[in-house]
């Protein structure tokens, strides 16, 4: 079945749910593909909240210069300097559409000023945030403008195979991108939805590690899609790994957000000892790389499965008031955080690197435009600073929908030129259970081989390991029906393998990357592009 719109949104994080608002606010027709319900991101899940220049105290040279240092000679200094700038306006912006921020405690004549708090590798307060949800404020929120708008259509439980081309059609045509195929996980029926430009809005690949902060959404759909269309991709090495994920059988992938330690939380060894002054003077509020191979180190040395945050020294009010989501979790799991440290480890939980875009949002495949963590902008770097995630969300939304409305794309193919997705030459799969090995092999091997230490001979078992895969998913993704798992293993492998191949060809630590055959970071700081040749992707630093 066809369907046609204007835009194509796929995913539905921060990022997507901006775009689809201010371009239906337009009188664009939007229809969002997301995998689950509209609000299962991993937008939702942030805690933390949004970094901007909201006092007189700050300046935006101090959160351009705090983001390049973080960024470890990486970040577009341009790219940084744009986002920081268009951080009060993007606030004003969710404020308008009626997010609540938490503002401060009246003082003097000062009222409805919002509350700041403080995260690793910020010389300023200057998180905007609502509590300590506020990815759920923000979801929720526009979830429900989103639900309203007459001008947009939600698919939930569709999720995206492959986006569809115009030199796959017309191999001689410049090409373009004309739509996506996508899959009704419910119903197993591929639709071809078609329309004048596709926006990836996917969020990043952190499922392709076995600890992860990231619900189960986080496939790398987005990176594995517009690669396999021949975009470039760049700096995927950088895999940022949260430092204090809650350690707990059932806790599944619940994090304890930055901003504990930024209001003065320590983080301990068993015994009791602090540890984090032998690595950074800034201690716990040092940016999350330096944090995470910390406290990988504190582990590994003492043969640990967990460290500690100690939050004791705040009041049990202090806590509900400024943490309720986090003392309520911790407390469901026999925690109090007022009386007992926090067992916490590093998880996987951002990356970094993606879809190399322009600007604007746009890949170099006319039509195709990436945001949020699908794409790489050059504003992280080699190192996302904190909270800077959801500003880039909602800045990357507004310059791709104006964009598009002042350049609109047109393909010479006619809709109905289109073909329709064929399933005559396969069948049902006989043996789903391959699929759960592999996703379960792969998952294990990278948080092994490629995780926040790495050498080069893991790296090279690694690559190995995730090419014998992609052969295997390969056939069985030729010979059988299509599902959800099917997907987004195939996605994952896809992109495990970019994230080896970068790692294997940075020769120096930097940022997020520390190797221990190159412990030396570079004189010169380039970034690892990579380029699709045929099936071969090939590095080039640029």
């Amino acid at each position: 079945m066809q369907k046609r719109t204007d835009l194509i949104v796929v995913g539905s994080g921060l990022a997507g749910l901006a775009f689809a608002l201010k371009s239906a606010n337009a009188g664009y027709k939007i229809a969002i593909i997301t995998k689950e319900a509209l609000a299962e991101n991993s937008s939702y899940y942030a805690q933390g909240g949004i970094a901007a220049v909201s006092s007189m105290e700050d300046s935006y040279e101090s959160h351009v210069q705090d983001t390049l240092n973080a960024g470890g000679g990486l970040c577009k200094h341009d790219v940084v300097e744009f986002v920081v700038k268009q951080g009060p306006s993007s606030i004003e912006w969710l404020v308008q559409n009626g997010v609540s921020f938490s503002l401060r405690e009246r003082e003097g004549n000062r009222l409805n000023e919002f509350h700041l708090t403080k995260e690793g590798g910020h010389s300023k307060r200057r998180v905007v945030h609502a509590a300590d949800a506020t990815g759920k404020k923000v979801e929720s929120t526009l979830v429900s403008n989103i639900l309203n708008h007459k001008n947009i259509e939600v698919h939930e439980n569709y999720i995206a195979i492959e986006l569809i081309t115009q030199s796959k059609l017309e191999p001689s045509a410049t090409d373009c991108c004309l739509g996506v195929y996508v899959l009704n996980i419910k119903e197993e029926q591929v639709f071809t939805f078609i329309s004048d430009a596709v926006i990836l809005a996917t969020g990043g690949a952190s499922k392709s590690y076995v600890y992860t902060s990231n619900p189960d959404t986080s496939t790398g759909d987005g990176i594995a899609m517009a690669w396999r269309a021949g975009c470039t991709v760049a700096n995927m090495e950088f895999v940022q790994f949260h430092p204090t994920c809650l350690f707990h059988p059932h806790a599944k992938s619940f994090l304890i957000s930055e901003t504990v330690r930024g209001e003065g939380g320590k983080l301990i060894l068993p015994d009791g000892s602090a540890f984090m002054h032998k690595y950074d003077p800034r201690e716990e509020l040092a940016p999350r790389d330096i944090v995470a191979r910390a406290i990988d180190h504190e582990m590994k040395a003492g043969g640990l499965d967990c460290i500690y945050l100690d939050i004791t020294m705040k009041s049990k009010e202090f806590l509900y008031k400024h943490f309720p989501n986090i003392y309520q979790k911790c407390l469901n799991f026999g925690i109090n955080i007022a009386e007992q440290p926090i067992p916490v480890v590093p998880a996987a939980h951002y990356t970094c690197g993606g879809v190399e875009v322009d600007l604007n949002g746009r890949t170099d495949l006319p039509g195709l435009y990436c945001i949020g963590e699908t794409a790489n902008t050059g504003l992280h770097g080699a190192n996302r600073l904190a909270s800077n995630s959801l500003l880039e969300c909602i800045v990357f939304a507004d310059v791709a929908s104006k964009h598009i409305m002042e350049n609109p794309v047109r393909s010479s193919i006619r809709d109905e030129s289109i073909p329709l997705w064929d399933e005559s030459q396969v069948s049902d799969p006989n043996e789903l259970i391959v699929v759960a090995h592999n996703w379960e092999e792969l998952r294990r091997f990278m948080w092994n081989y490629v995780g926040i230490v790495r050498t080069t001979k893991r790296l090279q078992r690694a690559l190995r390991r995730v090419l014998m895969l992609g052969e295997e998913v390969h056939e069985f993704y030729s010979q059988f029906r299509v599902n959800r798992d099917l997907i987004e293993l195939r996605n994952l492998i896809q992109v495990a393998e970019i994230i080896v191949r970068s790692a294997l060809a940075r020769k120096e630590s930097r940022g997020l990357h520390f190797v221990l055959d190159y412990p030396e970071t570079a004189d010169q700081a380039t970034s690892t592009v990579l380029v699709k040749s045929s099936e071969t992707p090939k590095a080039r630093s640029g």
